[in-house]
């Protein structure tokens, strides 16, 4: 016996028992939902010591990617599947469940430093962000005379979040119609740090990056007619922060839940879904919403309840037609 043989051995004898043996969950998608399912995964593997969950941060485009290609079991997602992504995993016989689980608002935020902005109206968002914006909208004055006549440094998500996705569609009317020239990033982490850095910066993200950096950040009140309103659990949930509130959600694949781990993790995540998302600073589902989300993935529900537009659309009224 050689000497590579003799410590390959020797390495495998030294493992703990079982060790080798240790089952996988692959997770992958938006940055947003990432918090919420890190949480999850962290509880569940304490229980669960020979399951190891991973997650990454691809964002939710990148997400469905890898899902409908059959590399991920679960994909976490900021918004709905879209019609592209239905292709692709009908492509790759990749059939999914979808659930629910939290709410979320989008933050409109600024450096602790700016002075000037409490409230942006969704026109004046629109004026920032819209794709007719670039190169043209470049200085705070030109939003509002009584602003500085500074320049604006933009931070936002990259085309394959989620956030991107929704916010483009509520504020510009058109998913992915958005300027070019701002500081992008699937890492909310890097957008906060670019906005916490700049005394003239501007960005959006989840509100719970905001929660957890709200020392470092500045956050705008939204005004789409009826006067600012700050997100909020309260808001978010009453619907009185819009266009920006939002529902989140998991996709699990079908195929996945021929292995019992992954239906253990599923469980354990909507039972636990209402804790977690609020302690990591989500928007908890009502519980007939958790309810129905149990429900749905216990008869392994296939398929959207998403069709065509969804900002403004209640999954409550989507989810009981189903």
């Amino acid at each position: 016996m050689n000497r590579i043989s003799t410590l390959i051995i020797t390495l495998m004898l030294a493992l703990p028992s079982g060790a080798h043996a240790a089952s996988y969950i692959k997770i992958d998608g938006s940055s947003t939902v990432y918090p919420i399912t890190e949480a999850v995964a962290e509880e569940f593997q304490k229980s669960n010591h020979d399951i190891r969950v991973t997650v990454g941060i691809s964002g939710t485009g990148g997400g469905f990617k890898k899902f409908c290609r059959g590399e991920t079991d679960i994909s976490d997602a900021s918004r709905p599947i879209k019609a592209s992504e239905v292709a692709l995993c009908k492509e790759g016989a990749i059939e999914y469940i979808e659930i629910p689980i939290a709410y979320d608002g989008l933050a409109v935020v600024v450096n602790p430093e700016n002075s000037w902005a409490s409230t942006i109206t969704t026109a004046e968002l629109k004026a920032i962000w819209e794709p007719a914006a670039q190169g043209v909208i470049m200085r705070w004055n030109q939003i509002r005379p009584e602003w500085p006549n500074e320049p604006i440094a933009l931070f936002g998500p990259g085309t394959d979040s989620g956030t991107y996705d929704y916010f483009t569609e509520a504020i510009n009317g058109k998913t992915g119609a958005s300027r070019g020239d701002y500081t992008s990033s699937e890492d909310d982490n890097i957008l906060v740090h670019g906005v916490a850095s700049n005394k003239y910066a501007l960005g959006y993200f989840g509100l719970a990056y905001y929660e957890e950096n709200k020392d470092d950040l500045k956050l705008v009140a939204v005004d789409s007619g009826k006067g600012g309103v700050l997100p909020s659990a309260d808001t978010v949930n009453n619907g009185t922060y819009s266009p920006l509130s939002r529902p989140l959600f998991i996709y699990v694949a079908k195929v996945a839940m021929k292995k019992p781990e992954i239906k253990s993790f599923v469980d354990f995540y909507i039972k636990n879904a209402t804790q977690l998302s609020e302690e990591v600073g989500y928007v908890a589902l009502p519980d007939n919403l958790i309810m129905m989300a149990s429900e749905r993935f216990q008869e392994q529900k296939t398929g959207s309840i998403f069709k065509g537009a969804t900002i403004g659309v209640s999954i409550a009224d989507l989810m009981s037609k189903k």
